[in-house]
């Protein structure tokens, strides 16, 4: 690993302007990914700036919905009864990340900004465009069995590695960040990037900065929820393929629905036009189908995971049926 200055801010604005002061510098929080980068010399700064002692671990109640701070811890949040009573589908996908030893150190900011874990980004010896920009992407032609379906391009296939964010997707939530400029509010929807020309960049933060919370609007999807999670094993592993579920009924009838995926694009995948299918229609498994039709519009596999062309939407399904009652 390479030597690093290791600096502590216990306020925001002394954290925004030591980053400002370096441009290699990094905020560290809980490190989980940080730190394996660090390891690999997959990421090298000269400084790191431990924000771990801001105070934004808090969990509140708002007029309109919740606020859980950037420091929140994700085993903090997935076992928060506000949480658990009111947005239950964050709580599963919590609890479906990584290990219990992670979730108690991993950070709700941290989680958000995790990079891929792509073989060929975590090997320097191998092509990567996200890794160094204009190497190549050596997963395209290669070992792609974990990779992208959705959103990619010819310069990277890479997926976003987070349970926590596919249920942020589906619930509309939006981050809160303060930088130089001050604070501003994105859309999780607008956070993450596709990789585009520039897979280097995973989101749409600003140079200086810094998460301090995610909100999370009041929301009908306390019971009828799930998420799935498809992965090689049951304890830390990263999905193959993972659906979030969220279904507003009305006896039988589909008010409204909330879905989203992870394992299969560079960002949370949300699934808007097969939402737009539910609704009206009557809970049932060829409604269900008929809504994974619409979502694998535009899916690619490539050689290794193709594959998911027909995980995906067997993993949509199965996820609306245990949402709504129809498997147990």
């Amino acid at each position: 690993m390479k030597a690093f200055q290791y600096v502590r801010s216990t306020t925001a604005k002394s954290a925004i302007e030591a980053l400002a002061k370096d441009p290699s510098a990094m905020f560290l929080a809980g490190g989980t990914n940080l730190v394996d980068l660090m390891k690999r010399g997959v990421t090298e700064p000269d400084k790191l700036i431990d924000i771990s002692r801001l105070p934004y671990t808090k969990i509140e109640k708002e007029s309109s919905g919740v606020r859980i701070g950037a420091m929140a811890l994700n085993s903090q949040v997935a076992d928060d009864k506000l949480i658990q009573e009111k947005w239950p589908l964050l709580s599963l996908a919590l609890n479906a990340g990584a290990s219990a030893q992670l979730r108690n150190k991993a950070t709700v900011g941290g989680n958000m900004l995790q990079r891929t874990r792509c073989g060929y980004f975590y090997d320097t010896e191998m092509d990567c465009n996200k890794r160094q920009p204009g190497s190549g992407c050596g997963a395209k032609e290669g070992y792609n069995r974990m990779h992208a379906i959705f959103g990619t391009s010819e310069h990277c296939i890479a997926v976003h590695p987070s349970d926590m964010c596919i249920a942020l997707a589906a619930l509309d939530a939006t981050v809160i960040v303060q930088g130089p400029k001050g604070e501003r509010k994105i859309p999780f929807a607008d956070f993450h990037r596709l990789p585009g020309d520039h897979p280097e960049k995973d989101n749409t933060l600003e140079k200086g900065e810094l998460i301090t919370a995610v909100t999370l609007p009041d929301s009908p999807y306390a019971k009828n929820v799930h998420y799935l999670k498809v992965r090689d094993r049951t304890s830390y592993a990263f999905a193959l393929v993972s659906v979030a579920a969220a279904l507003e009924l009305d006896g039988k009838t589909i008010k409204s629905a909330r879905l989203a995926m992870g394992g299969v694009a560079h960002k949370p995948w949300r699934l808007l036009e097969a939402e737009k299918a539910l609704v009206g229609q009557t809970v049932s498994e060829a409604t269900f189908q008929k809504a994974a039709e619409v979502a694998m519009t535009g899916a690619k596999g490539y050689e290794y995971n193709s594959f998911k062309l027909k995980l995906a939407p067997n993993s949509i399904v199965e996820a609306l049926k245990i949402a709504a009652g129809l498997t147990a």
